[in-house]
């Protein structure tokens, strides 16, 4: 593993990557919660519905990490530890870009249309770490992580034939 700085990961934080936020239940424990997120001004934004329990953890302990990572070759990664802030009041406009970047405009405004604005939470670094495997030994051909090949999603003309 290579060390990187947030200026030699590249693109890693402009795409849509689900990352991976972690609070601190009551106990102790820790919960690793896949999010979406933004990148934006030296920070994370990350949209959660209202009355979820990541925000009840926050409020209780506002420590959190946030871990982006790219799971084919060369394997980037970049994780932001710190004391997270939560906006108390709705951020349409926040939670309406976080949409879009993950399902595009369509899905997105009717994802924004369906689920409302959420609570924006945002993750500053405290501390950071960014890494790639790029100097490390290559995966064998056919080896490693590659895309995923999603499955066709299912019609409702699909389930009357009884086809999929």
């Amino acid at each position: 593993m290579t060390r990187r700085t947030i200026d030699e990961i590249g693109d890693l934080l402009e795409l849509p990557y689900t990352s991976v936020l972690s609070t601190w239940r009551e106990d102790g424990t820790a919960l690793l919660s896949p999010v979406w997120h933004e990148w934006r001004d030296g920070g994370f934004n990350v949209d959660v519905p209202a009355g979820d329990i990541k925000l009840r953890h926050l409020e209780r302990d506002p420590h959190a990490s946030l871990v982006v990572y790219d799971q084919s070759w060369p394997s980037r990664g970049f994780e932001v530890s710190g004391i997270a802030q939560i906006r108390p009041e709705r951020d349409e406009p926040t939670s309406r870009r976080i949409a879009i970047r993950y399902l595009g405009p369509i899905a997105g405004a009717a994802y924004m249309a369906a689920a409302g604005p959420g609570i924006i939470v945002r993750l500053e670094p405290g501390r950071m770490r960014g890494w790639d495997f790029v100097d490390a030994v290559r995966p064998d051909p056919g080896h490693g992580i590659a895309a995923p090949v999603m499955p066709p999603k299912v019609t409702d003309v699909d389930q009357d034939r009884g086809t999929r």
